[in-house]
């Protein structure tokens, strides 16, 4: 390569605007940062007109001028995928079918099922379930289906099956019935989570046709004007892709737009910053905030993401949005407001600056500065009195101000830059910022992110730890990333890790997963970066680049299909009867969060049997909920519940384990021992929604009743810490059992000397049956579940549910939970540390937060949000120091201390127990508010621990040294009670209406 050939060219394709920077990194420390030229313009319906005219610009604006051979890459980041599935536009998006390697598991949660009807109609067609990769079940799914262009192939656990490679080999028998068929593997689009890679690649694949043609258009500009160099895509993480890989994998762009504008911002401020930036990214309509780490890339979102209703699991910036543009609408006759409508794109058609009618926050700053001529000042003359001013400022910074403390991971200040074309709305001080920044060229932020974006990979795989430790086998997979980094493209003396994690797997024994992830600067002087255009359609009839016509035959709407109605929360009523509570899809979705919240952590995520136990009641199955006051004194309660590896479960989904395990049970009971109710073992977890699974009607479950109660009123990690076993009435309870794996093995224990006994057993067979089973226990009577069961609890979680889905946080679950004093915050913070070992099957750990004043203010006007937030800060004090939160699977206590250090030498001072179980200690997302589980505890998150009094059936003696400290191993803790229980209010009691 030339060595000249050293430019760089970054375009933004954004919805609003097209911007462009050409620069030269060589130059980097120069007051203009090495940019030679920038660009902004309206975004054109051809994309391609658009990168024409930016890259025309660029290189007549560039001083000193630039000729083609000296432009070493150009790199393009786009939303153009992310709208196509954002707006469910069937004219770029194509129907996909999908082939399953799953055998007899998976088969209730159909594909596409956990997102909007819109989508599965229009993006996706069919599926079938196969043991292996033999070519009778693809063929059988091709034959049915000749017009699919598009299959996805998904098998348990394929992301770390390097051994079948059964996706690989499904692939080639799908390729050899209908050549030319785009295939895509699951296992190259996400990681582990089986419902959440499928959905992902069930997205990439509905747009690989557009993605194709999209990028050929973004290529021709290009070539047209002789820049022979490589044409690279830009990524979620702020790395690029090529166009060659871009064409294959368009959903590793989806959130490319934000993180553009995040390392931008960095890169123009480098050299006066070695530490976490927040990035404030005002445009036209909302502004984006999101945290820059000093490794150089954005903060993530936790384990999962949502687009357009759909739930997956790749990577992700954690970015929050408030409604705050350079084109908010101001109101000044009584109570000022700006925002949160806009007149966003038509801002210099409408506002009055340039001859409109609106009053902007452009109009209003325009007048509180005269120095930066903006339109026709004339035109605003004497609109806004000098006190109006200086409030619209105050609006403007209190908005800001609240939403970069909720962004932020400590109390301390940092650094705040301001980019984006509305960046001039903002004030240069605001509180809680150690710095404001508005650098040069800050409103193309975004084209020079993609500029100056790097290259890098990501290992997520499971190893052996029998033979080598975790920290060699953690070194090795290091190595590793950063070989396949510089095969990426990546020069190898810029490389390094600058992501790592590791997770023992429970009841798999010595298995670790790893996740890691590599980067660095792209090595320019490699031949085999040069871009490699996506192939022509054979067949699509795609060959014509013409994509102003492609453009206008979409449509900015889904295909027809009715979404469901959007509830109104504060009006939703469930459906109780004759004190029969009829389960709906809502109440389902509701009761889950609630689950996975009273879990502590534990118990596994819950998503999974939500989106089995909605589609059930889709297909027009009843669920029924019965309160533990209405059993007659002789009804026979029965019990199902799985136990197993939380990994295994995301991969590994439910089929009909826990239906077979109560057949098997019954056969060794007899028939006067069925069942003619069911009870949930646990209401934490996925467990929490097992008795209405089974309890539904129709095919998979039994028609029976469930108890509004479980035997935990929270989760914890062994059969033996459950409430009949307090109550000590007889012994044991939880024998005869039958436990099932799913795949066609069963486990009876007839008798057990005692329920230690039966967890031992169960514990010493879950490696052999698969890591996950299913358990179907012997049923009690009426009149023993009055007194044992933990009342009222799936009203608990659906109360919980529900107060998250109004946008609340801490204070309405904390009434949820029973009402004032049941509980209270504990801390908040962000996660600074985590340790996990594996011990006889449990993972046992430790959690660090560092304490910080989350803020949970939602924006003006956000109701119940808002409230919560002015509730919890009268009067909170500052949450300082930091928080152990020792687990067993489940949160064990909360334990507040200090950290000294004296030379290399580091001390943990004091131990103030803030809760300890059998209250219930649970760690929340501060972002979302919903239940962050023990595997997904992970550096940087924001969090709020709650604790919840525990039900008075684990209070005494026994209860408590059986589901306290000591039966947990914690001796030395002393339970001390957080609050006064309060019975959770029945949503029987207060919604039944007698027919």
């Amino acid at each position: 390569m030339a060595t000249n050939k050293t430019l760089r060219i970054g375009i933004d394709v954004g919805g609003t605007n097209t911007d462009g920077v050409i620069l030269d990194p060589t130059r980097a420390s120069d007051p203009d940062k090495g940019i030679l030229a920038s660009h902004k313009a309206p975004t054109t319906t051809n994309p391609s007109r658009g990168i024409a005219d930016a890259l025309a610009a660029l290189f007549e604006r560039a001083q000193p001028p630039v000729q083609p051979g000296q432009v070493a890459s150009v790199t393009i980041g786009t939303t153009h995928f992310v709208n196509a599935v954002v707006e469910r536009d069937p004219a770029r998006l194509s129907k996909v079918a999908v082939l399953r390697l799953c055998g007899p598991f998976a088969k209730h949660a159909t594909p596409a099922s956990t997102g909007p009807r819109t989508c599965a109609t229009s993006c996706w067609a069919t599926t079938r379930d196969c043991r292996a990769a033999s070519r009778s079940a693809p063929s059988a799914l091709l034959s049915a289906r000749r017009g699919i262009r598009s299959v996805v192939v998904v098998g348990i656990f394929s992301p770390i099956d390097t051994g079948e490679r059964q996706e690989e080999r499904a692939a080639e028998i799908v390729q050899a019935e209908i050549p030319g068929c785009d295939v895509v593997l699951s296992k190259q689009v996400a990681n582990l989570g089986f419902i959440e890679r499928e959905n992902a690649a069930i997205l990439n694949a509905s747009i690989l046709s557009f993605a194709r043609r999209t990028i050929r258009s973004f290529q021709g500009p290009v070539r047209a004007l002789g820049l022979k160099c490589p044409v690279f895509i830009t990524q979620n993480d702020g790395t690029i892709l090529s166009g060659e890989m871009a064409a294959k994998l368009p959903i590793r762009t989806f959130s490319s737009g934000p993180t553009n504008s995040m390392r931008g911002a960095a890169f123009l401020v480098q050299g006066e910053l070695s530490e976490n930036i927040m990035v404030v990214d005002i445009g036209g309509t909302t502004t984006d905030v999101g945290l820059l780490l000093a490794n150089g890339f954005p903060r993530q979102q936790a384990a999962y993401s949502d687009l357009a209703g759909v739930r997956m699991n790749f990577s992700c910036p954690d970015i929050k949005s408030i409604g705050l543009g350079g084109g908010s609408i101001v109101r000044h006759k009584d109570n000022m407001t700006v925002g949160p409508d806009s007149a966003g794109y038509k801002l210099t058609e409408e506002a009055l600056i340039f001859g409109g009618t609106v009053l902007t926050a452009t109009d209003c700053t325009a007048v509180a500065d005269p120095s930066l001529q903006l339109g026709q000042m004339g035109l605003v003359e004497g609109v806004l009195a000098e006190k109006q001013l200086s409030q619209f400022k105050a609006i403007v910074a209190h908005k800001l101000e609240k939403i970069i403390d909720t962004m932020k991971t400590s109390p301390d200040d940092l650094p705040v830059l301001l980019v984006g074309g509305g960046a001039i709305i903002a004030s240069d001080q605001l509180k809680g910022a150690s710095r404001v920044l508005k650098p040069k060229y800050a409103e193309v932020a975004n084209a020079v992110g993609a500029a100056m974006a790097r290259v890098s990979a990501v290992i997520d795989t499971v190893k052996s730890t029998e033979s080598k430790t975790t920290q060699q086998l953690l070194d090795e997979i290091c190595n590793d990333a950063i070989e396949r980094t510089v095969d990426a493209g990546a020069l190898r003396s810029t490389v390094k890790v600058v992501e790592k994690e590791s997770f023992p797997l429970q009841y798999i024994e010595n298995k670790t997963r790893f996740i890691v992830r590599a980067a660095g600067d792209c090595d320019f002087s490699r031949a085999d970066l040069s871009s490699t255009q996506p192939e022509e359609e054979e067949n699509g009839g795609e060959t014509n680049n013409n994509m102003e016509e492609y453009e206008k035959s979409a449509k900015p709407t889904s295909s027809g299909t009715a979404e469901k109605k959007e509830i109104d929360i504060s009006t939703y009523r469930p459906h109780v009867r004759n004190r029969v509570w009829y389960v709906s899809e809502t109440d389902v979705e509701w009761i889950a969060i609630g689950c996975y919240i009273l879990g502590t952590g534990g118990g596994g995520s819950p998503y999974a049997h939500m989106v089995r136990l909605r589609q059930m009641i889709r297909d027009g199955a009843v669920v029924r909920v019965v309160s533990p006051d209405d059993l007659p004194d002789d009804a026979q309660v029965g019990c199902g519940g799985g136990a197993g590896s939380p990994t295994v479960g995301i991969e590994k989904l439910e089929g009909d384990a826990m239906l077979q395990a109560q057949e098997a049970l019954y056969k060794v009971c007899g028939p006067d021992k069925r069942a003619t109710h069911m009870i949930s073992v646990e209401i934490g977890g996925g467990n929490g929604l097992q008795s209405m699974i089974l309890g539904a009607s129709g095919p998979g479950g039994m028609d029976l009743p469930a108890v509004d109660g479980d035997w935990m009123g929270r989760a914890l990690p062994t059969k033996w810490q459950t409430t009949p076993v307090v109550f000590n009435e007889r012994q044991p309870i939880w024998s005869p059992i039958a436990v099932t794996d799913g795949n066609g093995n069963t486990l009876m224990m007839p008798e057990a000397k005692s329920d230690l006994h039966v967890e031992r057993i169960i514990r010493a067979a879950l490696s052999q049956m698969g890591s996950a089973i299913a358990m179907a226990d012997p049923p009690v009577t009426g009149a023993e579940c009055r007194r044992w069961a933990v009342e009222h609890t799936l009203s608990q979680s659906w109360r919980i549910g529900r107060a998250v889905g109004q946008g609340a946080r801490s204070q309405p679950r904390r009434q949820s939970a029973g009402g004032p004093g049941a509980g209270r915050v504990l801390f908040k913070g962000k996660i600074v540390g985590v340790e996990r070992s594996l011990r006889m099957g449990h993972v046992y750990g430790e959690c660090i937060i560092e304490g910080a004043d989350v803020a949970e203010e939602a924006e003006h006007g956000g109701g119940g949000a808002a409230a919560a937030g002015a509730a919890l800060s009268a009067g909170s004090p500052q949450f300082e120091g930091l928080v152990k939160i020792p687990f067993k699977n489940e949160n064990i206590a909360a334990i507040r201390f200090t950290r000294s250090k004296a030379g290399t030498k580091t001390t943990d001072v004091g131990g103030e127990v803030l809760g300890v179980a059998p209250d219930l200690i649970t760690v929340i997302d501060a972002q979302n508010g919903e239940a962050i589980g023990t595997p997904e505890y992970r550096y940087g998150l924001l969090v709020i621990v709650l604790g919840i009094t525990a039900s008075e059936r684990w209070t005494t003696e026994r209860g408590i040294e059986i589901g306290g400290p000591k039966g947990f191993g914690m001796d030395h803790l002393t339970y001390k009670p957080l609050g006064k229980f309060v019975k959770p209010k029945s949503v029987i009691d207060e919604f039944d209406m007698q027919e």
